[in-house]
């Protein structure tokens, strides 16, 4: 009865890399399988930030394990239109630079659409790749995406059930999606060529890869009814479909976030709070105002046969609420709270905040960073990135504009510097659009950021000896396309963890940011934790770690196991320590969906987790951080 709500397979898995994997290996499997019976296996290929996992285990099962591609034929499903194939953002380049680049496979057998065919003849281009694509007997397995509007291919919502490649008009929300690969929206493609659905539903089995924010629309196209509004939810017409998820996609499956619907439940305190919660915001009541009518109209009636009385229920629920809630992140000294989320001893603590980009502490957690710095704890910052990449090249002339002017002021007569700000400028005053930052200027991009989060430190109280910049190398390729974590990235962590020994971590479980940088920073927290912990080291045992969201999304009210409020007073403070970084005010490069700066993302985020817990009956403040803790 778990999956009784889900008309296509769903198959989760704890993360990404995890699902990835799985896919992998079922394409290893058939390809082995083909080449023993000395035959041609064909494959659709997708593109975006979803595969990239997944290609980078075919490479690693290429490289280490002796996998063949000498059989293999592929397809990929779209490109942008108009766009030139050696573009960085073509997805030609994504296929060669991920995937075709590391592996022996014929170029020859590789197909993609071309973003130059002359608009004139697309249509006999089009009609040319489904007849080369016929030729090979149709597609072995076909690996989808999908998108947040429910795209799959770049078939947008409406197309036809009965579409083939064509030319087609990209969605403003699938350009806004995709503008992280772009420089802002101006640049991305209007339009694209893409396979239609009618030649993906020919693939003899298909399999849909979704990550992390995608989980509302998996919902909708696994659970839903068909409709071309939807395409993806095409797919359940399909013979043999499956849909490869993380557990942050599942999340709205309702399975996972109404399992009381799907049969027999386990009311654990977490359950209890969670359907609680969801049908006091859904029925816009309080928890205490909750009745037994209202349980029984909402499916609930069997947490009263087994909690007993509605008022009970809600009482229970309504206190773990209360418990989150503190304005002491670093636990409150000399007190005996035994339900306060932190522990009040040892106090002062050492905590350690880690800050995916330069501004991703005081964006995300500020009050909670200066409350923590107020209250006496010494604290650090872990900059894990140098965030170069989001510093515009006007800012950057900006500041070779006052170097240089500095240098003139007051006489200085550096020969060298002024040979590196006389290059810098003359690249950039002759940069082209596919071209990325020299080395040179992304260390002074690099620069701009440090100085800024350096002055942000300054603004908490905190002393220049407080701040760790590691620049972990996986960041560093100079355009938005990261590379994975590496052992490098985990040494550098465990280092300064080692070196701290902190009572508190702070990371970010931002797991939307579209560029990929906080889950990379994630889960090199993670691996370099559980290191420390299987090594031995004493102090690990002390050590709690929290989880803060922000900058691209925030906490769901039910998960959260530590909310800190602010006042208005703080609340503004915490804007004017985000307005320290100016670099990234106004107009950000790689600015995500979201068109809202950061400042307004976090205030209206902070608010309205102040109103959600206002709306459950809580005190009402102006504004709340929220946290929820990682155990290991």
């Amino acid at each position: 009865m778990v999956d009784s709500f889900e008309k296509i397979p769903v198959k989760i898995y704890p993360s990404a890399k995890e699902g990835s994997c799985f896919v992998a290996a079922e394409i290893a499997k058939l390809i082995h399988e083909k080449a023993q019976k000395k035959e041609k296996i064909v494959l659709g290929m997708s593109t975006g930030g979803t595969p990239i996992y997944l290609y980078a285990e075919l490479v690693r099962l290429h490289k280490e394990e002796g996998l063949s591609f000498k059989n293999v034929v592929t397809f990929n499903l779209d490109e942008y239109y108009p766009i030139d194939k050696d573009a960085f953002q073509s997805y030609w380049s994504f296929m060669h630079r991920h995937l075709f680049d590391h592996i022996d496979i014929d170029p020859a057998n590789i197909h993609i659409p071309n973003g130059n065919w002359p608009k004139e003849e697309i249509k006999k281009y089009c009609s040319e790749y489904e007849t080369e694509l016929d030729k090979t007997g149709g597609i072995d397995l076909q690996v989808l995406g999908i998108g947040l509007n429910g795209h799959i291919g770049f078939n947008e919502p409406g197309s036809s059930i009965f579409s083939k490649t064509r030319l087609v008009n990209l969605d403003n929300t699938t350009r806004i999606a995709n503008t992280y690969e772009f420089e802002n929206i101006s640049k991305v493609p209007r339009l694209a060529v893409t396979m239609g659905i009618s030649t993906i539903m020919k693939a003899k089995r298909i399999l849909l890869m979704g990550w992390g924010q995608k989980s509302a629309i998996i919902a909708k196209s696994a659970e839903g009814n068909v409709t071309e509004h939807i395409p993806a939810s095409i797919l359940q017409q399909h013979s043999d479909c499956t849909f490869i998820v993380d557990e942050a996609a599942a999340a709205d499956l309702t399975r996972i976030k109404s399992p009381w619907l799907t049969g027999e439940c386990i009311w654990t305190p977490a359950m209890v709070k969670r359907a609680v919660v969801h049908m006091s915001l859904k029925l816009n009541k309080s928890v205490l105002s909750l009745t037994a009518d209202d349980y029984i109209e909402n499916s609930l009636s069997d947490l009263l046969v087994e909690k007993g009385d509605a008022y009970e229920i809600n009482l229970q629920v309504y206190y773990m609420l209360r418990d989150t809630i503190t304005g002491w992140p670093g636990g409150k000294p000399n007190a005996v709270i035994p339900a306060h989320p932190e522990r009040s001893a040892p106090h002062p603590k050492r905590c350690l905040i880690f800050s995916p980009h330069p501004d991703d502490d005081i964006i995300s957690m500020g009050g909670t960073f200066m409350r923590l710095q107020e209250q006496g704890h010494e604290v650090h910052v872990g900059y894990q990135t140098s965030g170069n990449i989001a510093v515009t090249d006007e800012f950057v002339t900006r500041f070779i504009d006052f170097a240089v002017g500095f240098e003139h002021m007051f006489g200085i007569d550096n020969q060298k510097s002024q040979i590196i700000l006389t290059a810098a400028r003359q690249y950039i005053a002759s940069k082209q659009k596919n071209q990325t930052d020299t080395k040179e200027i992304r260390s002074i991009k690099g620069l701009i950021r440090r100085c800024e989060a350096k002055a942000t430190c300054r603004y908490v109280g905190l002393t220049e000896d407080r701040c760790h910049f590691m620049d972990l190398p996986f960041y560093e390729t100079g355009v938005i396309d990261k590379k994975p974590m590496s052992e490098a990235d985990v040494l550098i962590t465990m280092e300064l963890l080692k070196k701290l020994k902190p009572h508190q971590v702070y990371c970010a479980g931002d797991l939307a940011d579209p560029h990929g940088t906080h889950k990379v920073c994630l889960e090199i927290i993670f691996e370099s934790l559980r290191r420390l912990k299987e090594s031995g080291e004493t102090w690990i045992k002390d050590c709690w770690v929290w989880l803060y969201k922000g900058a691209w999304q925030e906490w769901d009210i039910s998960e959260i196991e530590m909310a800190i409020p602010m006042s208005p007073d703080q609340a503004m403070k915490k804007r004017f320590g985000i307005f320290i970084h100016q670099s990234q005010k106004d107009m950000v490069p790689f600015q995500g969906s979201d068109s809202r700066e950061f400042w307004q993302r976090a205030e209206d985020r902070n608010a309205n987790t102040a109103n959600l817990y206002a709306a459950l009956g809580m005190t009402k403040y102006a504004a709340m951080e929220a946290f929820v803790r990682w155990h290991y």
